[in-house]
C-alpha cells in the first residue's frame, strides 16, 4: 500500500475507533431513590434501623460514584418530595422510570432491606434502564445480624462481588 493510501485510511477509520472507544466509555448516569426498610418480623422497627437505612444510601452512592463506571445524580427537593408522597418506589407501577428520564439519568436504581428478625435480613438492589424499561441488576444478599457491620458488609459485597465483579 502507498503511503498516500496509508495516510487516507488512517484519516478515514481513526475518527471511527475514536468515537467507538468513547461509546464504550461512557458512564451510566444513575437516578438513586434510596433504601427502604420491609419489615416482615415480629419485632417493631427501630429508629436505630432507619438510621442504617440511610447508612446504606450514603454507602451506596459512594461507592457507585468511586467506581468510575457510574454517575449518581442528585435529586432536588421539589422532586424528593414529589417522590415521598407517592407510593414506594418500586412499587409504584413504574414511577421511578418517570422520575429518572426527568432528571437526565440513564438508569434508575433503589434498594430494600427486609427485616425478617433481628437475626436474619436481606439487602435488595435494583437498578434499570430507564429508557428501554429493562432491569440491568437485581441481587439480593442475605445477612446475619441486624447492626452496622452486617448492613454495611452485606451492600460492599454484593456490589463488590456482583455489580463490580471483584473477587
Amino acid at each position: 500500500m502507498s503511503l498516500m493510501k496509508a495516510a487516507i485510511t488512517a484519516i478515514v477509520v481513526a475518527p471511527v475507533v475514536a468515537s467507538a472507544a468513547a461509546d464504550t466509555n461512557v458512564v451510566p448516569r444513575v437516578a438513586f431513590f434510596g433504601f427502604h426498610l420491609i419489615n416482615t418480623s415480629l419485632e417493631p422497627s427501630t429508629p436505630t434501623e432507619g438510621e442504617r437505612v440511610r447508612l446504606l444510601d450514603d454507602l451506596f452512592r459512594e461507592k457507585l460514584d468511586a467506581s468510575g463506571r457510574f454517575k449518581i445524580l442528585s435529586i432536588p427537593l421539589d422532586l424528593r418530595e414529589k417522590i415521598s408522597a407517592g407510593p414506594e418506589i418500586g412499587s409504584c407501577n413504574g414511577c421511578e422510570r418517570d422520575f429518572a428520564q426527568t432528571l437526565g439519568a440513564d438508569w434508575a436504581a433503589w434498594g430494600t432491606v427486609q427485616k425478617v428478625s433481628n437475626l436474619i435480613l436481606n439487602i435488595n438492589v435494583y437498578m434499570e434502564d430507564a429508557r428501554a424499561g429493562k432491569m440491568e441488576f437485581v441481587k439480593s444478599v442475605d445477612i446475619r445480624g441486624n447492626t452496622d457491620e452486617s448492613w454495611r458488609h452485606g451492600l460492599d459485597y454484593m456490589l463488590r462481588h456482583y455489580l463490580f465483579g471483584e473477587p
